[in-house]
Protein backbone atom coordinates (compact mmCIF):
# COMPACT_ATOMS: atom_id res chain seq x y z
CA UNK A 1 0.00 0.00 0.00
CA UNK A 2 0.92 3.51 -0.75
CA UNK A 3 2.68 5.91 2.22
CA UNK A 4 -0.15 7.58 3.53
CA UNK A 5 0.36 11.44 4.51
CA UNK A 6 -0.50 12.39 8.50
CA UNK A 7 -1.45 15.98 8.19
CA UNK A 8 -4.86 17.23 7.61
CA UNK A 9 -5.35 19.65 5.07
CA UNK A 10 -7.91 21.79 4.66
CA UNK A 11 -10.08 22.02 1.36
CA UNK A 12 -8.30 24.72 -0.39
CA UNK A 13 -4.90 22.92 0.96
CA UNK A 14 -5.56 19.80 -0.44
CA UNK A 15 -3.76 19.03 -4.11
CA UNK A 16 -4.85 19.03 -7.68
CA UNK A 17 -4.53 15.18 -7.53
CA UNK A 18 -4.78 12.83 -5.00
CA UNK A 19 -5.51 9.71 -3.82
CA UNK A 20 -7.57 8.88 -0.51
CA UNK A 21 -7.58 5.67 2.04
CA UNK A 22 -11.00 4.19 2.15
CA UNK A 23 -9.90 2.12 5.07
CA UNK A 24 -13.21 2.69 7.06
CA UNK A 25 -15.00 1.78 4.58
CA UNK A 26 -16.46 -1.90 3.10
CA UNK A 27 -19.52 -2.73 1.44
CA UNK A 28 -22.60 -5.45 2.28
CA UNK A 29 -22.79 -8.38 -0.75
CA UNK A 30 -25.97 -9.46 -1.95
CA UNK A 31 -25.90 -12.42 -4.25
CA UNK A 32 -28.09 -15.16 -5.48
CA UNK A 33 -31.25 -16.05 -7.55
CA UNK A 34 -33.08 -13.55 -5.42
CA UNK A 35 -30.93 -10.53 -4.37
CA UNK A 36 -32.44 -8.32 -6.75
CA UNK A 37 -36.03 -9.41 -5.74
CA UNK A 38 -34.85 -9.09 -1.91
CA UNK A 39 -33.49 -6.08 -1.77
CA UNK A 40 -35.98 -3.94 -3.38
CA UNK A 41 -38.43 -4.62 -0.93
CA UNK A 42 -35.19 -3.50 1.63
CA UNK A 43 -34.18 -0.29 0.53
CA UNK A 44 -35.23 3.48 -0.28
CA UNK A 45 -33.88 3.27 -4.50
CA UNK A 46 -35.25 1.73 -7.06
CA UNK A 47 -33.05 -1.68 -7.47
CA UNK A 48 -34.67 -2.85 -10.76
CA UNK A 49 -33.28 -0.21 -12.58
CA UNK A 50 -29.69 -1.34 -11.24
CA UNK A 51 -27.31 -2.14 -14.40
CA UNK A 52 -23.58 -3.66 -14.45
CA UNK A 53 -22.91 0.26 -15.32
CA UNK A 54 -25.21 2.11 -13.40
CA UNK A 55 -24.68 3.90 -9.76
CA UNK A 56 -27.50 3.98 -7.11
CA UNK A 57 -27.68 6.40 -3.91
CA UNK A 58 -30.25 4.31 -1.66
CA UNK A 59 -31.24 3.77 2.16
CA UNK A 60 -31.37 0.68 3.98
CA UNK A 61 -34.28 1.64 7.07
CA UNK A 62 -35.72 -0.15 9.71
CA UNK A 63 -40.10 -0.38 9.83
CA UNK A 64 -40.73 3.09 11.21
CA UNK A 65 -38.38 4.60 8.55
CA UNK A 66 -35.36 5.33 10.27
CA UNK A 67 -32.25 5.27 8.45
CA UNK A 68 -29.71 2.44 9.32
CA UNK A 69 -27.42 3.27 6.59
CA UNK A 70 -27.01 5.24 3.48
CA UNK A 71 -25.23 3.55 0.85
CA UNK A 72 -23.76 3.64 -2.86
CA UNK A 73 -24.77 0.50 -4.84
CA UNK A 74 -23.05 -1.14 -7.36
CA UNK A 75 -22.84 -4.26 -9.52
CA UNK A 76 -19.58 -6.50 -8.85
CA UNK A 77 -18.76 -9.95 -10.50
CA UNK A 78 -22.79 -10.59 -10.33
CA UNK A 79 -23.37 -9.54 -6.54
CA UNK A 80 -25.09 -5.92 -5.47
CA UNK A 81 -22.35 -4.38 -3.49
CA UNK A 82 -23.85 -1.68 -0.80
CA UNK A 83 -21.05 0.72 -0.16
CA UNK A 84 -20.68 2.25 3.18
CA UNK A 85 -18.85 2.77 6.16
CA UNK A 86 -18.22 0.58 8.36
CA UNK A 87 -19.52 2.21 11.24
CA UNK A 88 -23.30 1.80 9.66
CA UNK A 89 -22.87 -2.04 8.39
CA UNK A 90 -23.21 -3.62 11.67
CA UNK A 91 -27.08 -2.92 12.22
CA UNK A 92 -27.49 -2.96 8.55
CA UNK A 93 -26.59 -6.11 7.83
CA UNK A 94 -28.25 -7.81 11.14
CA UNK A 95 -31.50 -6.55 9.43
CA UNK A 96 -30.93 -8.03 6.16
CA UNK A 97 -29.84 -10.98 7.21
CA UNK A 98 -32.87 -11.39 9.63
CA UNK A 99 -35.15 -11.12 7.04
CA UNK A 100 -33.00 -12.53 4.35
CA UNK A 101 -33.44 -15.79 5.63
CA UNK A 102 -36.79 -16.17 3.65
CA UNK A 103 -34.76 -15.29 0.20
CA UNK A 104 -32.64 -16.88 -2.02
CA UNK A 105 -29.59 -15.00 -1.33
CA UNK A 106 -26.48 -14.81 0.53
CA UNK A 107 -25.55 -11.78 2.66
CA UNK A 108 -21.78 -10.74 3.79
CA UNK A 109 -19.80 -8.09 4.14
CA UNK A 110 -17.23 -7.65 1.87
CA UNK A 111 -14.16 -7.90 3.87
CA UNK A 112 -11.54 -9.15 0.91
CA UNK A 113 -12.01 -5.61 -0.86
CA UNK A 114 -9.99 -2.71 -0.47
CA UNK A 115 -11.59 0.95 -1.53
CA UNK A 116 -9.35 3.59 -2.60
CA UNK A 117 -10.39 7.04 -4.44
CA UNK A 118 -8.45 9.37 -6.82
CA UNK A 119 -9.59 12.68 -6.45
CA UNK A 120 -8.56 16.23 -8.67
CA UNK A 121 -8.49 18.05 -11.87
CA UNK A 122 -6.17 14.65 -13.35
CA UNK A 123 -7.60 11.93 -12.28
CA UNK A 124 -9.44 11.10 -15.54
CA UNK A 125 -6.22 11.40 -17.64
CA UNK A 126 -4.27 9.07 -14.97
CA UNK A 127 -6.95 6.58 -15.03
CA UNK A 128 -6.89 6.45 -18.53
CA UNK A 129 -2.74 5.81 -18.49
CA UNK A 130 -3.38 3.13 -16.45
CA UNK A 131 -7.16 1.09 -17.57
CA UNK A 132 -8.57 -0.02 -20.40
CA UNK A 133 -11.56 1.62 -19.90
CA UNK A 134 -12.80 4.29 -17.36
CA UNK A 135 -16.32 5.54 -15.99
CA UNK A 136 -18.03 8.62 -16.56
CA UNK A 137 -21.50 10.55 -15.81
CA UNK A 138 -23.49 8.18 -18.26
CA UNK A 139 -21.21 4.99 -17.36
CA UNK A 140 -20.17 5.63 -13.81
CA UNK A 141 -19.16 2.06 -12.86
CA UNK A 142 -17.09 0.11 -15.43
CA UNK A 143 -15.04 -2.91 -14.58
CA UNK A 144 -11.46 -2.98 -16.02
CA UNK A 145 -9.57 -6.13 -15.39
CA UNK A 146 -10.47 -7.19 -12.03
CA UNK A 147 -10.55 -3.42 -10.87
CA UNK A 148 -14.08 -1.70 -10.47
CA UNK A 149 -13.64 2.12 -11.00
CA UNK A 150 -16.54 4.26 -9.93
CA UNK A 151 -17.10 7.73 -10.88
CA UNK A 152 -18.69 9.93 -8.33
CA UNK A 153 -20.03 13.25 -9.87
CA UNK A 154 -20.11 16.66 -7.74
CA UNK A 155 -18.04 19.82 -7.12
CA UNK A 156 -15.04 17.91 -7.89
CA UNK A 157 -14.95 14.54 -9.57
CA UNK A 158 -14.45 11.52 -7.81
CA UNK A 159 -13.34 7.44 -8.65
CA UNK A 160 -13.12 4.87 -6.35
CA UNK A 161 -11.04 2.02 -7.09
CA UNK A 162 -12.48 -1.51 -5.67
CA UNK A 163 -10.34 -4.67 -5.21
CA UNK A 164 -8.74 -7.04 -3.91
CA UNK A 165 -5.77 -5.62 -1.59
CA UNK A 166 -2.93 -8.08 -3.50
CA UNK A 167 -4.55 -6.48 -6.89
CA UNK A 168 -4.87 -2.89 -5.83
CA UNK A 169 -1.53 -2.47 -4.69
CA UNK A 170 1.22 -2.92 -7.25
CA UNK A 171 -1.73 -0.06 -9.96
CA UNK A 172 -1.72 2.41 -6.84
CA UNK A 173 2.65 2.48 -6.66
CA UNK A 174 2.71 2.89 -10.10
CA UNK A 175 0.73 6.15 -10.00
CA UNK A 176 2.71 8.95 -8.40
CA UNK A 177 0.70 11.28 -6.24
CA UNK A 178 0.41 11.88 -2.59
CA UNK A 179 -2.40 9.79 -0.76
CA UNK A 180 -4.21 10.79 2.35
CA UNK A 181 -6.02 8.73 5.19
CA UNK A 182 -10.09 8.27 5.62
CA UNK A 183 -10.71 11.12 6.91
CA UNK A 184 -9.83 13.15 4.22
CA UNK A 185 -12.53 11.19 2.43
CA UNK A 186 -15.37 12.33 5.10
CA UNK A 187 -14.01 15.56 4.79
CA UNK A 188 -15.32 15.11 0.74
CA UNK A 189 -18.51 13.73 1.67
CA UNK A 190 -19.20 16.51 4.16
CA UNK A 191 -18.43 19.34 1.08
CA UNK A 192 -20.63 17.47 -1.27
CA UNK A 193 -23.83 16.95 1.42
CA UNK A 194 -23.34 13.39 1.11
CA UNK A 195 -24.33 11.48 4.90
CA UNK A 196 -21.83 10.03 6.90
CA UNK A 197 -23.55 7.57 9.35
CA UNK A 198 -21.69 6.66 12.78
CA UNK A 199 -23.32 3.88 14.84
CA UNK A 200 -24.45 6.52 17.36
CA UNK A 201 -26.39 8.24 14.51
CA UNK A 202 -27.88 4.88 12.92
CA UNK A 203 -31.16 4.59 13.32
CA UNK A 204 -31.97 7.98 14.29
CA UNK A 205 -33.30 10.07 10.78
CA UNK A 206 -35.41 9.54 8.06
CA UNK A 207 -34.31 9.57 4.93
CA UNK A 208 -35.20 13.06 4.00
CA UNK A 209 -33.41 14.31 7.14
CA UNK A 210 -30.03 13.29 5.20
CA UNK A 211 -30.96 14.97 2.21
CA UNK A 212 -31.56 11.59 0.14
CA UNK A 213 -34.14 12.81 -1.74
CA UNK A 214 -32.27 15.71 -3.14
CA UNK A 215 -29.99 13.77 -4.89
CA UNK A 216 -32.08 10.36 -5.75
CA UNK A 217 -31.79 8.21 -3.18
CA UNK A 218 -35.39 7.46 -3.27
CA UNK A 219 -37.51 6.57 -5.40
CA UNK A 220 -41.46 7.39 -4.67
CA UNK A 221 -42.78 4.78 -7.34
CA UNK A 222 -41.19 1.77 -6.86
CA UNK A 223 -43.81 0.18 -4.25
CA UNK A 224 -43.49 -0.79 -0.97
CA UNK A 225 -40.15 -1.33 1.40
CA UNK A 226 -39.66 -1.32 4.73
CA UNK A 227 -40.71 1.77 6.29
CA UNK A 228 -41.86 3.28 2.99
CA UNK A 229 -45.25 4.24 4.61
CA UNK A 230 -43.04 6.73 6.95
CA UNK A 231 -41.07 8.36 3.95
CA UNK A 232 -43.95 8.84 2.02
CA UNK A 233 -45.81 10.54 4.68
CA UNK A 234 -42.99 12.75 5.35
CA UNK A 235 -42.59 13.62 1.81
CA UNK A 236 -46.26 14.15 0.42
CA UNK A 237 -47.70 15.71 3.76
CA UNK A 238 -44.49 18.32 4.80
CA UNK A 239 -44.08 16.61 7.90
CA UNK A 240 -40.13 16.62 7.58
CA UNK A 241 -38.81 19.77 9.69
CA UNK A 242 -35.11 18.67 9.50
CA UNK A 243 -32.15 18.63 6.66
CA UNK A 244 -28.47 17.82 6.48
CA UNK A 245 -25.92 21.01 6.35
CA UNK A 246 -22.42 21.36 5.87
CA UNK A 247 -20.88 23.99 7.81
CA UNK A 248 -17.80 25.79 8.26
CA UNK A 249 -15.45 27.19 11.42
CA UNK A 250 -11.88 28.22 12.28
CA UNK A 251 -11.81 27.17 15.83
CA UNK A 252 -8.64 28.29 18.74
CA UNK A 253 -9.16 24.46 20.28
CA UNK A 254 -9.71 21.18 18.77
CA UNK A 255 -13.19 20.02 18.79
CA UNK A 256 -14.61 18.15 21.17
CA UNK A 257 -16.83 15.05 21.08
CA UNK A 258 -19.60 16.56 23.17
CA UNK A 259 -19.28 19.94 21.57
CA UNK A 260 -23.05 21.55 20.61
CA UNK A 261 -23.70 24.03 18.03
CA UNK A 262 -26.03 26.90 18.99
CA UNK A 263 -27.78 29.47 17.22
CA UNK A 264 -28.72 32.69 18.83
CA UNK A 265 -32.24 33.71 19.31
CA UNK A 266 -32.38 37.06 20.64
CA UNK A 267 -30.10 37.52 23.53
CA UNK A 268 -30.02 34.00 23.97
CA UNK A 269 -28.51 30.74 22.57
CA UNK A 270 -30.03 27.53 22.10
CA UNK A 271 -29.02 24.49 20.54
CA UNK A 272 -29.20 23.99 16.69
CA UNK A 273 -28.60 20.37 15.96
CA UNK A 274 -26.81 17.25 15.75
CA UNK A 275 -23.37 16.78 14.61
CA UNK A 276 -23.20 13.93 12.33
CA UNK A 277 -19.75 13.71 11.18
CA UNK A 278 -16.77 16.40 11.57
CA UNK A 279 -13.24 16.56 10.33
CA UNK A 280 -10.70 19.17 12.11
CA UNK A 281 -7.98 20.17 9.07
CA UNK A 282 -4.63 21.36 10.92
CA UNK A 283 -4.64 25.03 10.77
CA UNK A 284 -8.17 25.21 12.76
CA UNK A 285 -10.40 24.95 10.28
CA UNK A 286 -13.02 22.59 11.01
CA UNK A 287 -16.24 20.73 8.89
CA UNK A 288 -19.24 19.60 10.29
CA UNK A 289 -22.00 17.72 9.05
CA UNK A 290 -25.14 18.28 10.70
CA UNK A 291 -28.86 17.83 11.30
CA UNK A 292 -30.70 21.13 11.85
CA UNK A 293 -34.43 22.65 10.97
CA UNK A 294 -34.58 22.90 7.38
CA UNK A 295 -36.38 25.99 7.36
CA UNK A 296 -33.27 27.73 9.51
CA UNK A 297 -32.21 31.43 8.68
CA UNK A 298 -29.06 31.22 7.23
CA UNK A 299 -28.10 34.69 8.33
CA UNK A 300 -28.52 33.41 11.93
CA UNK A 301 -25.51 33.27 13.97
CA UNK A 302 -24.12 30.01 14.97
CA UNK A 303 -21.17 29.19 16.83
CA UNK A 304 -19.93 26.37 19.48
CA UNK A 305 -20.86 26.30 22.62
CA UNK A 306 -17.11 25.83 24.05
CA UNK A 307 -15.44 28.65 21.97
CA UNK A 308 -18.34 31.38 21.92
CA UNK A 309 -16.01 33.67 19.65
CA UNK A 310 -16.47 30.92 17.19
CA UNK A 311 -18.60 31.75 13.82
CA UNK A 312 -19.85 29.29 12.18
CA UNK A 313 -20.49 29.74 8.24
CA UNK A 314 -23.00 27.51 6.40
CA UNK A 315 -21.94 25.93 2.98
CA UNK A 316 -23.34 25.78 0.01
CA UNK A 317 -24.52 22.33 -1.19
CA UNK A 318 -24.22 21.18 -4.76
CA UNK A 319 -27.84 20.21 -4.79
CA UNK A 320 -31.04 21.96 -3.95
CA UNK A 321 -33.64 20.95 -1.11
CA UNK A 322 -36.55 22.69 -2.73
CA UNK A 323 -39.59 20.27 -3.03
CA UNK A 324 -40.42 19.88 -6.50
Amino acid sequence: MPKIEVNQPSLEQLPSTYFVSLDHYSAISLIGEEQSKYLQGQVTCDVTTSTEHSLLVGAHCNAKGKVFSAFRLINRNSAHLLIQPKASITASIAELKKFGVFAKVDISATDNLSFFALVGENAADILQSNFTRIPDSLNPVVQSNSTTLVYIAGKQARYLLVDETSLLTPILANINVPTFNSAVWDLLEINEGFVQLSETSSDEYVPQMLNLQAINGISFTKGCYLGQETVARMQYLGKNKKALFSLKVALEQPLQADDIIEKQIGENWRKAGDIISSYQADDGTCYLQTIMSNDIDKTSPLRMKSQPESKIVIQALPYSLAVE
